[in-house]
């Protein structure tokens, strides 16, 4: 599943990783039930909610999609111990090169495996790759019956108002 990026993005979300039907279509969080899209404009990233085939328009607004672990599978607990950490090295070499203000994790589980920062919580976090902050996001996939997607938009808003409070990296150099 190609990433959806480009250098200095305001926000790279990152899923855990793809799922079946995103690499059967080739667009990131396609599963009909998962709440990626809808959450995206329920919490002001997008002026209307975009389509999974769609996904090319996200780049106008600064923003991408990559994964922690490339393979795609049905659920995300076939994914190793191993996968996971080798994923968050390969991540943390791509957000170094790509440099977004921030880094969106969606799912806490999979960003303490790949992190191995087993007291993570969702919301804004210490680790930083070069300029890049790290921001835990609620997993939306519909299997997340503790998260709603009133309240997911409520946390993804809380990451929007902060990476547009951040000044472009050209002002942070």
């Amino acid at each position: 599943m190609p990433d959806l990026v480009a250098d200095g993005l305001r926000v790279l979300f990152c899923g855990i990783n793809p799922g079946l039907t995103t690499a059967a279509t080739g667009h990131h969080f396609a599963r009909p039930g998962n709440r990626f899209w809808p959450v995206l404009h329920l919490s002001g990233f997008t002026p209307r909610q975009l389509k999974p085939s769609e996904q090319g328009e996200l780049l106008s607004y600064g923003l991408g999609i990559t994964n922690v672990v490339a393979r795609a599978s049905a659920r995300a607990d076939e994914i190793s111990a191993e996968e996971y950490r080798e994923g968050g090295r390969l991540l943390a070499a791509k957000v170094e090169r790509l440099r977004p203000r921030w880094l969106a994790v969606v799912g806490v589980t999979a960003y303490r495996a790949a992190f191995d920062d087993r007291k993570a919580v969702i919301g804004p976090q210490e680790r930083t790759f070069g300029s890049t902050r790290v921001w835990v996001l609620p997993n939306p996939s519909g299997l997340n019956a503790h998260w709603t997607a009133a309240t997911m938009a409520e946390e993804f808003g809380r990451l929007r108002e902060a990476a547009s409070a951040d000044p472009p990296e050209s002002a942070r150099d």
